[in-house]
């Protein structure tokens, strides 16, 4: 604590004079605050160490919007369009493709017939990007065909295109309908490609 002197030097004049510091021990109130801090620093450094790990913290953070309602089952069946057909044996992870030459090509699939492996996803959500979701409320599917060296992966996007308008994420992927989003040409118009349940 400060001591204060009030010494009168002229009528009406007050002149304020502190008395000189002792040397060698810290004011009270410098060693009040140098103790709440330590206190404050080893709270945090006991919570952290009780704390979840970051990458746990990290999982629960920004994830993709799941419905309340049971998960739909997975595609069963013949699926076509125009440009070639998806045949899933409702295992919810392998599909046989069998794109024409225009459709694989702009994917980067193989054409013709091929086994792969699907997955459906959500949109990109930092800082994991896009994480597996259920078809009902997917933005993309990622199709994997082949292994090591000869596999070709492709993420396309999806939804509905309805009057005019392109739609991602909920209900927009139904179980008789599966639209893909495709440019034909970089920097061309998108345009929906529609695989319908036979």
């Amino acid at each position: 604590m400060r001591q204060i002197e009030i010494r009168q030097s002229e009528p009406g004049q007050s002149e304020f004079t502190r008395k000189p510091k002792r040397k060698g021990s810290p004011p009270a109130l410098l060693l009040l605050l140098m103790a709440l801090t330590a206190l404050t620093a080893l709270a945090a450094l006991m919570l952290t160490g009780c704390s979840e790990k970051e990458e746990d913290v990290l999982v629960d953070m920004n994830m993709p919007y799941e419905p309340d309602t049971p998960a739909p089952a997975p595609h069963e069946g013949v699926f076509k369009s125009e440009h070639g057909t998806m045949t899933f044996p409702g295992d919810g992870e392998s599909v046989i493709l069998n794109f024409d030459r225009e459709l694989a090509e702009c994917l980067g699939l193989p054409e013709g017939e091929q086994e792969a492996k699907y997955v459906f996803m959500s949109g990109y959500l930092a800082p994991h990007g896009h994480v597996p979701v259920r078809y009902d409320v997917a933005f993309m599917i990622r199709f994997v065909v082949g292994e090591g060296d000869n596999r070709s992966i492709a993420d396309v996007d999806i939804g509905l295109y309805d009057n005019g308008s392109f739609y991602t994420g909920t209900n927009c992927t139904t179980p008789d309908r599966i639209t893909f989003f495709v440019e034909w040409e970089e920097d061309a118009d998108t345009e929906a490609v529609d695989f319908l349940k036979q």
